[in-house]
This record gives C-alpha cells, sequence and structure tokens, in this order.
C-alpha cells in the first residue's frame, strides 16, 4: 500500500486548487484577488483529506464534492446573483472534472505507482516540475476551448466602464473592440485601455497604484509600451439595456482618446 504524507498531500491540493480557481477566473471573466483565491485553495485542500477515510459509498462521496464545490466558489467568488453563481459553480465542477478525469484516464492506462485513488481524490507522489508542466498544458487546452466558445456580442450597444481605485472613480465612455487583444501577461488578464489623461490624480496622489506595471503593445499602425494598474472594481455598464457588469480587467493608460477600449469577450460569461 503507498504511503500518503499528509503535508504533500495539502501542498499538492493547494497548488491545484489555486490552478482550478484561477482557471475558472479566467473562463468566466470573475474578479478574484491573489490573496483570497491562495485562501480559497487552502479551505478546499482540505477536502483532499477525505482520501484517507474508508472507502465511501456514491451518495456520500458525490455529497462532500458538491459541498466542496459550492462553498469554494462561494469562498472565492462570492455570491454575486444567481446566475453568476450558477455558471460559476458549473465552471469550476468542470475544470475539476476534466483534471481528474485526465489523471484517472493516465492511471488507469499505464497504473503508476505514484499515482493513489480513493473516493475521487487523488494524491499523486512525483516532482513538482512535472506537476506544473501537466496543470500548464491544461490551462492552455481549456483557456483555448474557452476562447473558442466564446462569442462577440451583437449589436451596436453603448457602455460606460466604471472604474474605482481607492476613493478614486473614474467613469468613461465605453468601446467594445475585438481588435484590443492586449492582456497582463503575468496573469492572463484583459487590458482595458483608458484615456491616460483621466487618471492624472490616481497617479500623482504619492503611491504607486497596486500592480503598476510596464507592458509592451503592438498594434496594425503603433507599438512601444504602455502604463498600467489593477483597480480595485471594474463595472462595465451597457447605457442601452441597463445592465451592470463586474469584470476582472487591468488598466492601461493610453494616448489621449477620451475613451476605454475594451476586448468584448471580457463581457462574456
Amino acid at each position: 500500500m503507498q504511503t500518503i504524507y499528509i503535508d504533500v498531500l495539502i501542498v499538492l491540493n493547494i497548488y491545484v486548487n489555486y490552478f482550478l480557481i484561477r482557471m475558472t477566473a479566467r473562463i468566466t471573466h470573475t474578479p478574484i484577488g491573489f490573496r483570497r483565491c491562495i485562501l480559497t485553495a487552502i479551505y478546499g485542500s482540505l477536502y483532499s483529506l477525505v482520501i484517507l477515510a474508508p472507502h465511501l459509498n456514491g451518495y456520500i462521496n458525490a455529497l462532500i464534492r458538491t459541498v466542496a464545490v459550492v462553498t469554494i466558489v462561494l469562498i472565492g467568488f462570492g455570491y454575486q446573483g444567481k446566475k453568476r453563481f450558477i455558471i460559476n459553480t458549473i465552471a469550476f465542477f468542470s475544470a475539476n472534472v476534466i483534471l481528474a478525469g485526465t489523471v484517472y484516464a493516465v492511471y488507469s492506462w499505464t497504473e503508476p505507482d505514484f499515482v493513489h485513488f480513493n473516493n475521487s481524490y487523488f494524491y499523486i507522489d512525483f516532482s513538482l516540475l512535472m506537476l506544473v508542466i501537466t496543470t500548464a498544458i491544461m490551462y492552455v487546452i481549456v483557456n483555448g476551448i474557452g476562447n473558442f466558445l466564446y462569442r462577440t456580442p451583437e449589436g451596436t450597444d453603448c457602455y460606460d466602464v466604471i472604474i474605482r481605485y481607492m476613493d478614486k472613480v473614474v467613469i468613461l465612455s465605453g468601446l467594445a473592440d475585438t481588435g484590443n487583444s492586449l492582456t497582463d501577461f503575468f496573469t492572463g488578464t484583459p487590458v482595458i485601455v483608458c484615456d491616460g489623461k483621466k487618471f492624472t490624480e490616481i497617479k500623482s496622489n504619492g503611491k504607486i497604484p497596486q500592480g503598476f506595471r510596464i507592458l509592451p503593445y503592438s498594434t496594425v499602425s503603433d507599438s512601444g509600451f504602455i502604463e498600467v494598474f489593477r483597480p480595485d472594481e471594474v463595472f462595465i455598464k451597457n447605457t442601452v439595456s441597463g445592465e451592470r457588469k463586474k469584470v476582472e480587467a487591468v488598466i492601461g493608460l493610453g494616448k489621449n482618446t477620451g475613451k476605454a477600449v475594451f476586448n468584448p469577450k471580457i463581457l462574456k460569461i
């Protein structure tokens, strides 16, 4: 019988949960901070201890798994309405199924001695490098599927982009443009390119904005670098329907256009 080290089990599941939560946030465009993501991943890792229990029947196992998924989604993303909660739950559950299915398929085909399954949880005793490579490949695959399934909103709706940083609020006219594919290469978060002159007060308040960095960009007619920072909240409001959606994005301080240019995919769930 394989020896299971609890510290390895917990660390493994913290990493995997963090990866799954981030992947869910990426697919559904639901904001989640780094610290909250880590704390949620730590909470979720506690359920992995079920692997140490005697083999449970299917109903009890399904109940534990359901409670785990629902509470992880609530802790990680909060309750932002029934529709958003259901979508986040389905996305997180699907990511779990894909990961567990992939691991179990490899286990069934190769029957390695470094993988142990029990009560729908798995324990893997192999190098961290292999774990990083495996999850990175899965992230690319799932993210590619998500991008393929995205549909660009139709119509000529008008938008307002509402950006809050600390006690400052900036409201700009929004422009949905599929040509804006700029993302933060550290987190993969979409960049909303705004009129930099509208953020003079934020930049000159004596403190560097959270997540401030320089990103390279390239367009058909221009290339260079753009300053970006992470705001506390970003909402995109459809001024025709009145619908308002909180999105995960970083703010790019671009040239004087008077608008906030975003990729319409950011509005898709």
